[in-house]
């Protein structure tokens, strides 16, 4: 088999706190492999983004990777110098955030940005840097390049910037790139633009990605594979038709279950009774016991474990294989 580009093995991430320590990330593991898409998705507060956050080394304290590692292309890069990260940020991971004009300084054209990028970490001049840029910006769908490298951030359109973005995150042709909602800040039209270019460049440059969303229509139409995560940790991982047509984690069932379906017709979706926990307030064993239909005796002590059902692993103990939880559910 193909060594992963990005390895996550029971990553921990903590905040200490004067009331404690809280857990935000708990044991989350994962492989994302060379030219795959693999789409993390789950409510506001479930640890998506976190999760990228400690994979590129921007944990602002009192954050923490308590526990775990990550490897790129086989290397642990979790333990490394601050120095060492920065070097390696930027120019083997790429990122692409969610507000474009965040990520440009508006002070300066976008070409001497991507000039800068380019020379800070390939072996070039400042002639062969900008002949690159331009071909970027051609790359990535920009118009009449050659005199766009030259224009401010605000003198192009959320989507142009994004384009930018995703450019200067490709520019030192990354083995990995982190999107962290790329599409949410743009219009319907355009985020389909940005999805059709983001699975083009991956599978043009082989590039592994981590898109995480909360969009399961980006995830559904952009990703290979799709993890679910609720309160910081994944719950089901799989195929992503696997996940959307035949969800196996109750959570996942309910995130299914709320998306509208052209082909049929129903007079009310299905919601998720409740409310994400708190960090303080995460209860013991499985941490969406309180919520769930089928939870019973086992969920209420036992935090699961990502079990084999299907082409999918899920953390549930409705799938454990010796359907007691099918029993006590019933």
């Amino acid at each position: 088999m193909t060594e992963p580009v990005l390895s996550v093995r029971d990553l921990t991430v903590e905040f200490v706190t004067r009331r404690g320590t809280l857990r935000a990330i708990d044991s989350v593991s994962f492989d994302i492999a060379p030219g795959e898409v693999l789409g993390v998705v789950g409510e506001s507060g479930a640890g998506k983004s976190l999760t990228g956050t400690a994979v590129i080394g921007l944990l602002d304290p009192p954050g923490r990777i308590a526990g775990g590692e990550i490897r790129l292309s086989g290397r642990r890069i979790d333990d490394l110098p601050a120095d060492e990260m920065r070097r390696i940020r930027g120019k083997r991971i790429g990122m692409v955030f969610q507000d474009p004009l965040t990520s440009l300084n508006p002070l300066y054209r976008v070409g001497d940005q991507l000039v800068e990028t380019i020379m800070t970490h390939l072996p070039v001049g400042r002639d062969e840097a900008r002949r690159r840029a331009i071909d970027l910006l051609a790359e990535v769908g920009i118009p009449a390049p050659e005199r766009r490298i030259d224009g401010w951030p605000h003198e192009f359109s959320g989507g142009m910037r994004q384009r930018v973005v995703i450019a200067l995150a490709l520019c030192a042709e990354p083995d990995l790139v982190i999107a962290d909602e790329p599409t949410t800040a743009l219009d319907v039209s355009v985020q389909a633009q940005i999805i059709a270019l983001l699975k083009r460049l991956c599978r043009e440059r082989g590039t592994a990605v981590m898109l995480i969303t909360h969009d399961m229509g980006v995830i559904a139409e952009t990703a290979d594979r799709v993890a679910v995560m609720y309160a910081g940790r994944i719950v089901e991982i799989g195929p992503v038709r696997e996940v959307v047509k035949h969800p196996r984690h109750p959570y996942a069932q309910g995130l299914m279950g709320s998306i509208p379906a052209l082909e049929e017709s129903r007079e009310r979706l299905q919601q998720i009774e409740g409310s994400m926990p708190r960090l303080a307030a995460i209860p013991k064993g499985c941490a969406f016991n309180p919520r769930c239909p089928h939870a019973f005796a086992r969920c209420m002590v036992e935090k699961p474990v990502l079990l084999e059902s299907g082409a999918s692993r899920v953390a549930c103990w409705l799938h454990d294989g010796t359907g007691l939880g099918e029993e006590t559910a019933a």
